[in-house]
């Protein structure tokens, strides 16, 4: 059973992985590269388990005692006790290759190092470690507080165990898994949220409809919890125009080129629930 885990990077998707974890019983290392964005994660962290007692969900006891499971760092070498290593920092291939590596020679022998990517393929990651049987993808979705899905993905040489161990983990702290067996870039759910995305954009920038009707389609017509417009901008406009690009850039299929008016946006720092203001205000 995993014991000890390592979450590299405390934004929101860090720090919301920590927080299920140490709510799960898990001691946690939390590491980032200042001092400032380890705070802002802790207070996030800090913020969300108070809003769950607030609403009933856990007992006032189990909010501090989470937070006292969660050791904040900006070492990287705490995480070489690690039985389970898990990596959500900037989605770019070479910012997530270099701190593979380091990792690789970091870590103990038999941990389990997994990204948190929501796109790009688990074997370029791998690759540039010595131990690529023991890399995997845990995709996991934001908010993860409430996001019950975990989704599982197997690089070229994931090895049978590690792919348990990923699974007993999520299971663990309370996800549901699917597994993809095949690590093509976007995997299952950033494929089919990117494809969704990108024809609503367009469909919005050239007048057919506006943001709320495409949206109540969605919802009305397919039985959507929230529409793709809506969902864009809760995972972050910037977050899904890098996807499309890795997608894209893996793939040439032009569904996944992002459209102009999402880079326009990007540029503008309309980046949606985060910045109060991307398809909608907030």
């Amino acid at each position: 059973m995993t014991q000890h885990v390592a979450v590299i990077g405390a934004g929101l998707m860090g720090s919301g992985i920590a927080q299920v974890a140490a709510t799960a019983g898990i001691d946690v290392i939390l590491r980032d590269v200042t001092d400032a964005a380890l705070q802002r994660g802790k207070d996030a962290i800090e913020k969300s388990l108070t809003r769950f007692a607030q609403k009933g969900k856990l007992a006032d006891s189990d909010v501090g005692a989470a937070l006292g499971r969660i050791t904040l760092t900006t070492d990287l070498d705490a995480a070489a006790n690690a039985d389970l290593v898990v990596e959500a920092v900037f989605e770019s291939l070479e910012v997530k290759r270099e701190l593979f590596q380091s990792l690789d020679t970091i870590c103990k022998d038999g941990a389990v190092l997994a990204s948190n990517t929501s796109a790009i393929p688990i074997t370029q990651i791998a690759a540039t470690t010595e131990r690529p049987e023991w890399v995997v993808g845990t995709h996991f979705f934001s908010p993860v507080p409430m996001m019950a899905l975990c989704e599982l993905v197997r690089g070229y040489k994931t090895s049978d165990e590690t792919l348990a161990t990923a699974r007993s983990f999520a299971e663990r702290i309370g996800k549901t898994c699917i597994v993809v067996n095949r690590d093509v870039a976007g995997f299952v759910t950033t494929r089919l949220i990117s494809a969704l995305a990108n024809e609503a954009v367009r469909l919005l920038e050239t007048g057919v409809a506006t943001a709320e009707d495409i949206d109540t389609a969605c919802k009305l017509g397919f039985g959507h919890a929230m529409g793709p417009l809506a969902t864009v901008d809760l995972t972050g406009v910037d977050i899904m125009r890098n996807a499309g690009n890795n997608i894209y850039n893996d793939t040439r299929d032009p569904k996944f080129a992002p459209p102009e008016l999402l880079s326009r946006m990007v540029v503008a720092g309309d980046l949606g629930r985060k910045s109060g203001h991307g398809f909608y205000s907030y």
